[in-house]
């Protein structure tokens, strides 16, 4: 089936050498734009320099060549610093590859069950939230390299690092806050005068030079990691306790559900630059068959990086083969020049991450975030706070629930309960005083409309409505014309006011049902407590009962114990 084919195949049909030389040019630029960054997250969340080129070389390629993306470039990302950083330290490099495994487990099971639509539906606010928030997680990280401070370890509590950074203000060191200023400028400036060469990768080349041969007392890769490996890692399976693989269920769903968050966003950016559609339950198949991938080769986890998309549109890239180029040509420069990434000053990596950082925290929309309703600012500032002062798993859990209960608020505000004797009297062309079908009605015909959806964030809205209504009607009837849902609590609650109805003599009638919730109301326990005929399709059907009934002579539901489900099979058979 189409929907469950990876982009790669699809859009290999008809492919011209044209598209080929504008792939393959779109991979090598992409190849050198993600050979800073992969060692900068890697170092970043607390492993080796090669661990991050391996998720790239190895994550990129399987992203690329089994997702649902025409152009999405696959690799470690900052959304995954603060989240490796602390399974690092709590459970080790062993921790993180099992956690890895477990992530792409998930994926590609959220992947088959189809959940690749439902993921976009997380609140803006909650995306925001904790994107910001790590933003400012990484550019907290990088101050000790940017400046060069001589001080140890630096703490891993926001407050604490802060606190930290500002004792050791007097040991900054020049070389290494001039490197990364330099860096850092170079960044910045160098797209205005081209965009054919990466400007990350020209503030790597420039400083790296700088400092080698400018004898600069500054940091490097080689003097705090060692000579970065070019040789290719082989399989690994860590040994863990079972205690310790719980322990990293959570910290592995967060890991799934920010790989798929990101992955998925990165997707619907790309479409709009494209104009193509990405299908996304074979994205999150992707990237959870890249994870474990990565995983088993020492990596990180890996995700959809919406930067090197970008960077990979802008630069011709049209298919799946621009992501294999990019993974084939970090492969080379591994392999062949990969000791030579062992003099790349900590500093010029420091700059970088912080324009990442800087490009990641989106502050404009954060701000205009001030401008909505206050719940959503709420939500926001929770998300964010937490993000940055306790955990990203558990800022993502409470956003999530903050936002799912102002939303049921929210709803039950939209569904409302009214008498509608007087609506009903106003309604067509308005020549008429009333409307016809209220002159055989007297006093005790009582008629309420339910608007909105019947869920559980209306139901006591719902009976505490009619616990309102006075004497005691002899007939109750509820239009249901724009009820399009009703789930188990809103059935409770009616099932509730049924039953009153009945022991107070009152007679209950359901008007305008649509189809879906007749449906479920006639497979409930409601319909077990109305009489025959109770639930009808039009207004006219229910007012027509009740004129009938009053000409004949009322009987209360009581007199009629035969529910309206018996009634059915009656009426089929």
């Amino acid at each position: 089936m189409t929907e469950w084919t990876p982009k790669l195949l699809t859009t290999l049909r008809g492919y011209s050498s044209t598209a080929l030389r504008a792939d393959l040019t779109a991979g090598v630029i992409v190849g050198i734009v993600a050979l800073p960054l992969s060692i900068a997250f890697a170092i970043a969340s607390g492993v080796t320099p090669d661990r991050g080129l391996w998720t790239a070389i190895v994550a990129g390629f399987l992203i690329s060549a089994l997702g649902g993306s025409r152009v999405q470039i696959g690799g470690p990302t900052g959304a995954f610093v603060v989240i490796v950083y602390g399974i690092v330290q709590q459970y080790g490099v062993d921790g993180l590859i099992v956690a890895t495994l477990m992530a792409g487990a998930i994926l590609i099971a959220m992947g088959l069950l189809r959940f690749g639509t439902a993921i976009k539906f997380i609140p803006h606010p909650v995306i925001i939230g904790f994107t910001s928030g790590i933003a400012l997680i990484i550019l907290s990280g990088q101050v000790k390299d940017f400046l060069g401070l001589t001080m140890g370890t630096v703490p891993a509590e926001f407050v604490e690092k802060w606190a930290a950074y500002a004792e050791h203000l007097d040991a900054v060191n020049p070389a290494a806050l001039g490197v990364a200023l330099l860096a850092l400028a170079i960044v910045l400036w160098w797209p205005k005068v081209t965009t054919k060469v990466p400007s990350p990768f020209v503030a790597l080349i420039v400083t790296t030079l700088l400092v080698r041969f400018g004898g600069l007392e500054v940091e490097t890769i080689g003097s705090r990691f060692g000579t970065i490996s070019a040789a290719i890692p082989h399989p690994v399976l860590p040994d863990l306790t079972w205690a310790q693989v719980t322990g990293l269920v959570g910290p592995a769903f967060t890991i799934a559900m920010l790989g798929g968050i990101e992955s998925l966003l990165s997707c619907v950016v790309a479409d709009g630059m494209i104009g193509a559609r990405h299908r996304s339950n074979v994205e999150l198949i992707g990237q959870g068959v890249a994870n474990i991938a990565s995983a088993m080769v020492g990596g990180i986890p890996a995700t959809g990086a919406l930067a090197r998309t970008a960077t990979n549109v802008r630069s011709g890239g049209r298919t799946p083969v621009a992501g294999i180029t990019h993974a084939v040509t970090l492969l080379l420069i591994t392999l062949f020049f990969g000791s030579w990434a062992a003099l790349i000053p900590m500093a010029t990596l420091a700059a970088i991450l912080v324009v990442v950082a800087y490009n990641m925290s989106e502050w404009r929309v954060f701000v205009s975030e001030f401008r909505g309703p206050r719940s959503d600012v709420a939500v926001l500032l929770t998300t964010f706070t937490l993000t940055v002062l306790v955990d990203l798993t558990v800022a993502i859990g409470v956003g999530m629930v903050l936002a799912s209960f102002l939303f049921m608020r929210r709803m039950s505000e939209v569904s409302e309960v009214t008498a509608i004797r007087r609506e009903l009297a106003d309604e067509g062309d308005g020549t008429a005083p009333a409307d016809p079908r209220l002159a055989a009605l007297d006093r005790d015909v009582q008629v309420y409309a339910i608007n909105g959806p019947f869920f559980f964030g209306a139901a006591d809205r719902f009976k505490d409505t009619l616990a309102q209504v006075g004497a005691r009607p002899k007939v109750l009837i509820l239009r249901l014309r724009d009820v399009p849902v009703i789930d188990s609590t809103g059935l409770s609650a009616l099932l509730d006011v049924v039953k009153r109805a009945r022991r107070e003599g009152t007679r209950m009638l359901l008007a305008e049902v649509q189809e879906p919730v007749r449906r479920i109301i006639e497979r409930s326990h409601v319909a077990d407590h109305l009489e025959p005929g109770a639930i009808t399709s039009t207004l006219d059907e229910a007012l027509a009962q009740v004129r009938g009934t009053e000409a004949a002579g009322f009987r209360t539901t009581a007199e009629h114990p035969t529910g309206r489900r018996a009634a059915d099979r009656a009426s089929r058979h």
